[in-house]
């Protein structure tokens, strides 16, 4: 399961300079925006973007008061934090999915996002992985084994749900960052 190319990049950093250059190592892979406030990207966020690359201090509206607003609209989407702020307890509380210290590099920036393409890739495909489970597990709990095999449609999605199983552990396989789901996901 590889990252969407294409996926839409929203870059958030009051210094234009680092913005533009988070931007510059992006624009290769992805379509990518900035904003140097955080009242510009107010204005630009929408469920358009994949990620959201977010400083935390900016000046008239913070980072974590952006992602307060965005995430209180109802903003899905991955959202970094990329900030020259040392984390502390106040992080517990933030709705973020990575925090990443600065200064950073051009690969830290694309191996961050690819990694949050990768885990939203993973998080639609364990959400499809159980929609099939429950299905076929309500059925096998009212039917007959004579009935179940002798419809297509179960048939279909048992092979489905297997295959989904298999993509799910060979991502995990490949992407060890991701290996603490394993266990508390895929075993049944």
């Amino acid at each position: 399961m590889e990252p969407a190319p294409g996926a839409s990049i929203l870059v958030v950093d009051d210094e234009e300079r680092i913005a533009d250059l988070y931007a510059s190592h992006l624009e290769e892979r992805y379509r990518v925006e900035t904003a140097y406030s955080g009242l510009d990207a107010l204005e630009l966020i929408d469920d358009e973007f994949d990620v959201v690359l977010l400083d935390r201090r900016m000046p008239e509206l913070t980072g974590d008061e952006v992602l307060d607003r965005i995430r209180g609209e109802g903003y899905e989407g991955k959202v970094v934090m990329v900030t020259a702020t040392d984390p502390d307890f106040d992080i517990l509380d933030m709705p973020f999915d990575e925090y990443v210290i600065k200064p950073v590099t051009g690969e830290t920036i694309r191996n961050v996002v690819e990694t949050q393409l990768l885990l939203d890739s993973y998080e639609m495909r364990l959400n499809e992985y159980f929609r099939i489970k429950s299905k076929l597990s309500a059925l096998e709990r009212t039917k007959s084994q004579f009935e179940l095999d002798d419809n297509d449609r179960y048939e279909e999605l048992t092979v489905l749900s297997t295959s989904i199983r298999d993509d799910l552990e060979s991502l995990l396989d490949e992407h060890d960052e991701l290996a603490f789901a394993e266990d508390e996901f895929l075993d049944e």
